[in-house]
């Protein structure tokens, strides 16, 4: 390392730093000038050495792979925070690629868990991660259960058995509650396990966690079935692929029964619907590795028929998709929206009644105190015969 100053600002005087005896070098007629540089570059070095630690692991993914100050996020396991760490240790190991990718398994193997720290690219414009951040945040965590449990074959998320025979999942309904939305720099803790959903179907399931307090701020339920890569047609579930994800399945629901959004969508039309928006195209960036439209995508599409001043005023707190039928990168699609005023009690998340026109806390029949919500319908559709992609159902909370 070279360094260049100046005495008195005329004078320039060169320095150098050795790395192997920590000292600062310099020619003995300059002694008398950098002296002070010296000494200076010295306690600056040693402040840098003891405030720095920056350690990457190899090894089993238990172990962490990416630490900074102790902490170990996006894709790897946390160490306690509370850890003492010495301040004079520095080291540095180059890391396991593979490791940054996977999280762990807990409980018997039967959970799968992941952290990972909200990024600044992943917020919107309440600082807060947006829906489709989570979704995304979903879909990492359950290819990596896949991965990490040795099932992966050499398709998205397939299995051995599954790419021997050309099969891919894809998702028909996805439910998903939140309770809040983590900020820029938050860590969350996303767990995931799957189930049997009938005779031809899995059911994967989430829960994520604050990681500091622990305490559950979404939860999320899904069905998938198999298609065809090729053929674009439904599959039922070789007995093969059954014996590879059977021993894995774990009768546990993140969401109650009772608790899940299970009424009908509604199809909305122009004429039911309350606002349009036309031209909506798929781009290459769009496209997931099963060559169709991410299903995280269609999130956006759906708020671009939702008003704007919904959107600044109010808060999803959940949704609900049924993926109908796929999207290429060569469509138009429309995205249409209808709403309606949504009663919810206070201190519950389960709608009481139903009112067109509430615009503050109202008494019901019950005679208790309900916050307005608003519940819209969505469609998304292709814009020239007016086939059916996506419905999807949404419940809006205001933030005031």
């Amino acid at each position: 390392m070279t360094s260049m100053a100046s005495s008195n600002n005329v004078n320039l005087v060169q320095c150098s730093y050795s790395q192997k005896s920590h000292h600062i070098h310099t020619p003995k007629k300059n002694l008398s000038r950098v002296g002070f540089l010296a000494s200076d570059m010295q306690i600056r070095i040693r402040i840098l050495r003891q405030s720095v630690k920056v350690k990457a692991s190899v090894g089993s993914f238990d172990k962490g792979v990416e630490t900074v100050n102790g902490k170990k996020v996006n894709g790897v396991r946390l160490g306690d925070q509370r850890e003492k760490i010495s301040s004079k240790d520095c080291s540095f190991e180059e890391p396991d690629d593979r490791g940054v990718l996977l999280g762990r398994f807990v409980e018997n193997r039967f959970v799968y868990r992941q952290t990972f720290a909200i990024r600044s690219y992943e917020i919107g414009p309440d600082k807060t991660a947006t829906m489709e951040t989570l979704m995304n945040l979903l879909q990492e965590t359950a290819l990596n259960h896949v991965t990490s449990a040795g099932l992966a074959g050499n398709g998205f998320g397939a299995t051995h058995e599954m790419s021997l025979r050309k099969l891919i999942w894809v998702v028909t309904r996805i439910h998903v509650q939140v309770e809040k939305y983590s900020s820029w720099g938050d860590v969350v803790e996303i767990d995931t396990w799957v189930n049997a959903a009938g005779k031809n179907g899995m059911r994967r399931d989430w829960i994520i966690r604050d990681y500091v307090t622990q305490k559950i701020i979404t939860r999320a339920t899904s069905t998938w079935v198999i298609m065809n890569r090729e053929t674009r047609r439904l599959s039922k579930i070789p007995d093969e692929v059954r014996n590879e994800v059977t021993p894995f399945y774990l009768n546990r629901d993140a969401i109650a029964t009772e608790k899940i959004d299970h009424e009908k969508i509604e199809k909305l039309t122009d004429e039911t619907a309350a606002r349009i928006r036309h031209g909506l195209a798929p781009s290459w960036s769009d496209m997931d590795a099963n060559q169709h439209v991410n299903n995280v995508k269609y999130i956006g599409w759906i708020l671009e028929s939702v008003p704007i001043k919904v959107l600044e005023e109010y808060y999803m707190g959940s949704i609900t998709l049924e993926y109908r039928r796929e999207c290429r990168q060569s469509d138009m699609l429309d995205s249409l929206t209808s709403m309606k005023t949504r009663l919810l009690k206070q201190d519950q998340k389960v709608p009481i009644s139903t009112t067109l026109n509430a615009c503050g806390p109202t008494p019901n029949a019950r005679g208790t105190t309900s916050t307005p919500n608003l519940e819209c319908t969505h469609l998304v559709r292709m814009q020239d015969d007016k086939v059916e992609i996506v419905r999807a159902r949404t419940v809006w909370i205001s933030k005031h």
